[in-house]
């Protein structure tokens, strides 16, 4: 039998705390989701004053970042370096944006976590406080 490792619920709020926490710091408004192992949302979070167009832009970038295994910024600078389009995945939700990032515990992929709204900068910034967040609860290391 086959068991498989994904995030649960509880992780997915232990991150979206942690970055709305952060972001509410910052004084800054963002959407934030996090997704089960084969990219599928578990939670989204939009704050106040969001841009609604975040919404999807963020659950898209945990779902490439999950199913690629591959922060969703280093999807897209493969993409333009090598000359190939996303048409290619035949899926409109692959992203190449960066602020999506692959959760893994034990060397495997267990989720992404994704923010959209900010620069991609402090996007990648936030994602990685939620990914931290999930090791911390679970003990794990990244």
């Amino acid at each position: 039998m086959r068991t498989e490792s994904t995030l649960s619920l509880l992780e997915a709020r232990a991150a979206i705390d942690a970055m709305r926490s952060e972001l509410q710091r910052w004084g800054r408004a963002a959407v934030m989701a996090v997704a089960d192992m084969r990219g599928e949302l578990i939670s989204l979070e939009r704050m106040d004053g969001a841009q609604t167009t975040s919404v999807r832009v963020a659950t898209n970038k945990a779902w490439t970042s999950a199913r690629l295994d591959s922060p969703s910024g280093d999807v897209g600078r493969a993409a333009h370096e090598q000359g190939w389009d996303f048409c290619y995945y035949d899926d409109t939700r692959y992203v190449g944006w960066g602020g999506g990032l692959p959760v893994r515990v034990g060397g495997a992929v267990v989720g992404g976590v994704a923010v959209s709204g900010l620069s991609q900068e402090e996007d990648i910034a936030i994602a990685e406080i939620g990914v931290r967040a999930i090791h911390d609860l679970l003990g794990a290391q990244a």
